[in-house]
């Protein structure tokens, strides 16, 4: 049944402005005291602008400005644009790990919201957390909300070669630690591989991230593809803000959008652009947010039927400037066809079905046809066994073959400290063929499940060509990174976790085919090292790290706090 457009006086800001008593003779006279007249609040909604731009937010360098975009459509169409600025979360800066943070950025989102006269929402992110974190405060507010991409930077260039930030930083590491590039050609590709402000231009998590949004029908058409740079960014900013103030007429709200359908198709999406394996944990704690009942089993049942399209690094050879001058992200879900749900929904109003019909692909090398994929299909995978009986991930899309079915020896590492100090010496003993095992990474762990997965491979093995090898760990690794890297083990080691009770010279076996990934150590020997092995204290003593501690979920959960996952719903605020 479709909803009846909302009158002024059903607005919630018509509480605090609207109404004729002391309170709000304060709020509006407050309003005024900043320039504001009656006339920007009389029987107009107001629009929270949720910016995460920063100083030190490279991928957001150029919200500061967008947001004028944004406010201009929401002028334009008749709202009331007030800014609230937001926790940036810059990958690169911010330690122990952006993902401690995530549920952060989602809890002021949501009392940003709920605490302000606000009636819809637009959200500005893109750097890898701040997708899942606005979405999912968002979500758990259920007030109209729109969400606007930070979109990709330039690609990068060195030496008459594209570079991809992420992908080729560890590429070239690896060749200069062999030897192969000098100091001087290490400075020169510094100075080329970031050109312009946005997020990173492979298919790493914030591409991904981005991706999903506007697969889940939280973005307007295409704007997840469009670089950061470009103009029609700033038209698209422009859009959200005059679709924003429709949406608060029509009561739209991210309920009406996020159904189990709407997860099925970021799903199918997420596969398809051979996408981050982070974007598991993210997609897990929105639709739970939604009320969506998800699991990992869901991304494995979709993603065997999804096969790699998009030619893009890690998976591929091109970046995210190229996936736009093929099509961009309706292209691509066009040739998808019958693998999505076209009937679902979306923040314009229209189906995905009408959003991607006549969306053509003008170069199949980077947005590829169905008859010549990239990968067949599982462009991420979850294994399962007596190593991981809660699961864990792999993108085989980015692993060498070889390593797809693999049985090796543990080289295990008890902590990222540990590693970092064995993984260059000369007399490490290591093959090839062994598996590198890293404890201590996970949610709890790591603090924060940093993006440590990615193992560095041993300084021995890279100055004889090696390139990829095994390696676990219960941490995250960058979408941009690559190579065999299992993921996400869950219960962590940190709490005991079978992980916890690897030692080096167990032999561990893995098979991508049998979704298998278990330890050759029986069950008695098993249960005395349970018997032997001991907690480390908690990471934190106080503030926001002991909180995160005591609640927050494993990666099968999505790393949600518990008292944010579910709950009834909390109260809209008094006005006194």
């Amino acid at each position: 049944m479709a909803k009846s457009r909302k009158s002024p006086q059903d607005l919630r800001s018509h509480r605090w402005l609207g109404v004729n008593d002391l309170r709000a003779f304060g709020h509006r006279s407050r309003l005024r005291q900043m320039g504001y007249d009656a006339a920007d609040w009389d029987e107009r909604p107001v629009i929270g602008i949720i910016n995460t731009w920063s100083d030190i937010n490279q991928c957001h360098a150029h919200l500061r400005d967008r947001v004028e975009d944004v406010k201009r459509g929401i002028l334009q169409s008749g709202g009331f644009p007030l800014e609230l600025p937001a926790m940036s979360l810059s990958e690169p800066f911010v330690k122990p790990s952006t993902m401690l943070y995530r549920n952060f950025l989602a809890m002021e989102t949501e009392e940003l919201l709920r605490s302000h006269p606000i009636d819809g929402a637009v959200l500005m992110g893109g750097c890898d957390k701040t997708t899942p974190g606005l979405l999912m405060g968002a979500i758990s507010m259920d007030i109209p909300a729109i969400y606007v991409p930070a979109g990709p930077m330039l690609r990068g260039h060195w030496a008459g070669k594209s570079l991809g930030s992420g992908s080729d930083v560890w590429k070239y590491w690896d060749e200069k630690r062999a030897g192969k590039i000098t100091e001087a050609q290490w400075a020169q590709m510094e100075n080329g591989i970031a050109r312009s402000y946005g997020t990173c231009m492979t298919m790493g998590t914030a591409a991904t991230m981005m991706g999903i949004a506007e697969a889940m029908g939280m973005t307007l058409p295409m704007a997840s593809s469009l670089p950061a740079a470009d103009s029609q960014h700033m038209r698209m900013c422009a859009s959200a803000g005059r679709r924003i103030v429709e949406m608060v007429w029509d009561d739209f709200k991210p309920s009406d959008i996020l159904t189990p359908v709407a997860f099925e198709n970021a799903i199918a999406v997420h596969m398809a652009m051979g996408g981050s394996t982070n974007a598991i944990v993210h997609v897990i704690a929105m639709a739970r947010r939604a009320g969506v009942a998800l699991s990992l089993e869901k991304f494995d049942q979709i993603g065997r039927d999804v096969p790699v399209l998009a030619n893009v690094r890690p998976s591929g050879e091109y970046l995210m400037e190229d996936f736009y001058y093929a099509g961009g992200l309706p292209a691509m879900m066009n040739v998808l066809g019958g693998l999505l749900k076209h009937d679902a929904i979306t923040v314009n109003g229209k189906t995905i079905g009408e959003n991607i019909k006549g969306a053509e692909v003008y170069n199949t090398d980077v947005i590829r046809t169905m008859d010549n994929v990239i990968y067949e299909g599982g462009a991420t995978a979850v294994l399962t066994g007596n190593l991981a009986p809660r699961g864990c991930v792999i993108k085989p899309s980015a692993a060498e073959p070889r390593l797809r079915e693999h049985r090796g020896r543990a080289v295990v590492f008890r902590d990222y400290n540990h590693m970092a100090s064995e993984i260059e010496r000369d007399d490490l003993d290591v093959t090839a063929d062994d598996i590198l095992v890293l404890q201590s990474a996970g949610p709890k762990g790591g603090p924060g499940m940093p993006e440590w997965g990615m193992l560095p491979i041993p300084k021995k093995l890279v100055e004889k060509g090696v390139r990829d090898m095994l390696r676990i760990s219960d941490g995250r690794m960058s979408g941009t990174s690559y190579g065999a890297c299992i993921l996400h083990v869950a219960p962590e080691s940190f709490v005991g976790g079978p992980l916890a009770l690897v030692q080096t010279g167990d032999e561990i076996e893995i098979s991508v085919k049998k979704r298998l990934i278990h330890l050759h150590v029986s069950d008695n020997e098993l249960a005395k090292r349970k018997s032997a092995w001991k907690p480390e204290p908690p990471r934190y003593q106080r503030g926001y790290g002991r909180m995160f501690q005591e609640h927050i979920g494993q990666a099968d959960d999505g790393c949600d706090f518990d008292f944010l996952e579910s709950g009834a719903t909390v109260p809209e605020p008094e006005i006194h």
